[in-house]
C-alpha cells in the first residue's frame, strides 16, 4: 500500500447539493481511513485561466479593478474567469478573457503555471499564463454580472503592491510570485 493510499478517502455517495450560476456545491458521504463515516461539502466550478498581461516593452501591465461582493470591495487584480465548455485550447481562453475583460490582446502568450487554490474547500484549478505585446484592440465584452475598470500601472509598482500587501487577490499574488521566481 502507498502512501497516496493510506491517506485517501472513500467516497460512498455524492450529489449536487446547491446550484448557481458559476458553481455548485457537492456534499459527499465518505469513510476516512480510520473507517469514521461523516459527509464533506465542497464548492465545483469550471477550470479558469488567469493572465499576467504585459504592455509593449514589458515595463507596464494591464490590471482590472472589480467589485468582489463576497469580500464588500473593489478588488484590484488581473484579468481572470472560466473556461467555456467547448474552449478545450487553454491559451486560447486565456486570449478571450483577456480581451473581454480588458479590451487588450496579446502578441504573445506563455503558460506560467497550474495551481489548486483552495484544494481543501474546492476543486477550482487555476491556469496562469504570461500575456506579451499586450495593445488595446476592442471594447470590453463583460458579463452581466462584472463590474470592471482597466487600469495600466508599472510592473515594478505591481511587485511592490503584492510585497506590501496591498494587493490581497491571491491570483495576482501569485502570479507576480511566480514570474518573479523565474
Amino acid at each position: 500500500m502507498t502512501e497516496d493510499t493510506d491517506l485517501a478517502w472513500e467516497t460512498l455517495d455524492s450529489e449536487i447539493d446547491y446550484r448557481c450560476p458559476g458553481f455548485d456545491v457537492r456534499e459527499s458521504a465518505v469513510r476516512l481511513p480510520d473507517g469514521t463515516e461523516t459527509d464533506y461539502h465542497h464548492v465545483e466550478e469550471v477550470e479558469s485561466v488567469v493572465v499576467l498581461p504585459f504592455l509593449p516593452g514589458g515595463d507596464e501591465v494591464v490590471l482590472i479593478e472589480e467589485w468582489r461582493q463576497a469580500v464588500d470591495r473593489v478588488n484590484r487584480g488581473l484579468p481572470a474567469g472560466g473556461v467555456e465548455p467547448e474552449e478545450d485550447d487553454l491559451e486560447a481562453a486565456a486570449r478571450r478573457e483577456l480581451r473581454e475583460e480588458t479590451g487588450y490582446e496579446a502578441d504573445a502568450m506563455t503558460h506560467l503555471c497550474t495551481t489548486e487554490p483552495v484544494n481543501g474547500i474546492a476543486n477550482s484549478t487555476h491556469h496562469t499564463f504570461v500575456a506579451g505585446g499586450c495593445e488595446p484592440a476592442a471594447e470590453q465584452e463583460l458579463d452581466h454580472d462584472e463590474s470592471i475598470r482597466t487600469l495600466t500601472v508599472a510592473y515594478d509598482d505591481l511587485v511592490a503592491a503584492v510585497r506590501e500587501g496591498e494587493i490581497r487577490d491571491g491570483r495576482a499574488a501569485l502570479a507576480v510570485s511566480r514570474y518573479e521566481l523565474g
